[in-house]
């Protein structure tokens, strides 16, 4: 038997209005009731989908997603996400487009969004872009509402951004939750966000920035570490020392991977590129120099390889509490002897918490859909319970023998 009201009792008891009708950029710009609101969402479409009750928000419509960066795990779980709530999908390939042709980003987004109600944008690679282009893309589409061109106003949705991966980092945090039996028992954990070696260059710095900007924001005690020369953005730790403070927990920067990992209950040993790094790596892109990308290439990879030294080994985690600390990492993960011959975690510790590691995957969807959800209905309880007494079932199979045959 299903029981939504576990999930619109919570709610009851928390203040989100101004989600509706709104986007979703950046955790830190979303309240703490706001974001359990989120985590809420997304348990409750779970429970629905595990009792086979449909969740189909909307009968029809259509999902418009822009990838500009390789993904699998993020492509996937927006399908997913959009498809939970009855939406289609249809992925914005920018080559094949008339973007190639120098159309505008308000003429795209306008063209794209007369029957859309979500766009979803992953943009990641290049230093104060990704974001601000999302953001472009809000308020064109506003405009064109506000214009009488289109007929509603999409949702948009950050797929991860140049500062932030948010569907990421709420879905960590929403396993976090699981794991550890409710929010509320997050509060003082310790998490090490900590860089470790790749034999790649480039990966973005959105996972580890949204990490210690959203859990920090949990009240959790969040240590981030990595090597000299491998910073962040300055105005995202400035983000998580504001939420230790208001939180009355602690954020640290350290250059010891060993001092992270001792006594943690949360690792999350993940590659990224120096903040300076990118940043270069975004002005010679913007000029058209590739024969300085190769060479910003090639001193990277070399960077990286002095500190072959920092990666996830069965040593290291006997250093986190008990000895058995909770591993994360956003996937695709590099394993050493396994998808390279030395990388951020020891093929022995990577195959201890494999099943972990797809759960903490699994919540994506779920997450995506409950930032879609708030966005759109105006009064989630009632929807909720309204897809629950509808009493639609989303397998037929399972009621009906001749689906069976």
């Amino acid at each position: 038997m299903s029981n939504i009201r576990q999930f619109t009792d919570r709610l009851d008891a928390l203040s989100f209005d101004r989600m509706y009708g709104g986007d979703f950029f950046l955790t830190w710009e979303k309240s703490p009731q706001e974001l359990e609101a989120v985590f809420t969402v997304a348990d409750a479409l779970r429970h629905l989908r595990e009792h086979n009750i449909s969740s189909r928000l909307f009968d029809s419509g259509l999902a418009v997603s822009l990838f500009r960066d390789n993904s699998t795990r993020t492509r996937f779980s927006f399908a997913s996400a959009c498809n939970l709530l009855g939406l289609e999908v249809q992925d914005l390939d920018e080559g094949k487009s008339q973007i190639a042709h120098g159309e505008t980003v308000r003429e795209t987004a306008n063209m794209i969004s007369f029957m859309a109600d979500v766009i979803g944008i992953r943009d990641d690679m290049y230093i104060g872009k990704g974001n601000a282009y999302m953001r472009e893309v809000a308020h064109s589409v506003r405009q064109g509402y506000a214009d009488g061109v289109l007929e509603q106003i999409p949702t948009l949705v950050n797929l991860q951004c140049d500062i932030d991966h948010p569907t990421q980092t709420m879905a960590d945090a929403l396993h976090l939750i699981h794991e550890f039996g409710g929010i509320e028992n997050l509060r003082g954990k310790k998490l090490a966000m900590t860089w470790a070696y790749s034999p790649s260059y480039g990966k973005p710095l959105s996972v580890p920035q949204g990490v210690i900007a959203l859990m920090t924001r949990l009240g959790m005690d969040v240590t981030l570490a990595h090597p000299p020369g491998y910073e962040v953005m300055d105005e995202v730790l400035q983000v998580a020392r504001s939420n230790a403070h208001e939180q009355g927990c602690s954020f640290t920067v350290m250059n010891s991977m060993q001092d992270a990992f001792r006594d943690a209950d949360v690792v999350y040993p993940k590659s990224w590129a120096p903040f300076t790094a990118m940043e270069k790596r975004t002005e010679l892109y913007g000029n058209g120099d590739f024969t300085g990308i190769d060479a910003l290439e090639r001193q990277l990879l070399a960077q990286n390889s002095l500190h072959r030294d920092w990666e996830c080994t069965e040593d290291m985690m006997r250093l986190t509490k008990r000895g058995s600390a909770l591993y994360l990492h956003c996937l695709p993960a590099d394993i050493s002897g396994v998808s390279c011959a030395a990388g951020e975690v020891a093929a022995s510790v990577f195959d201890r918490y494999r099943t972990p590691l797809y759960k903490q995957a699994s919540y994506k969807p779920y997450i995506i859909a409950a930032m879609i959800f708030l966005a759109k209905a105006r009064n989630p309880q009632k929807a909720l319970s309204c897809l629950e007494s509808s009493g639609v079932k989303r397998w037929k199979k399972a009621d009906c023998a001749c689906y069976c045959q």
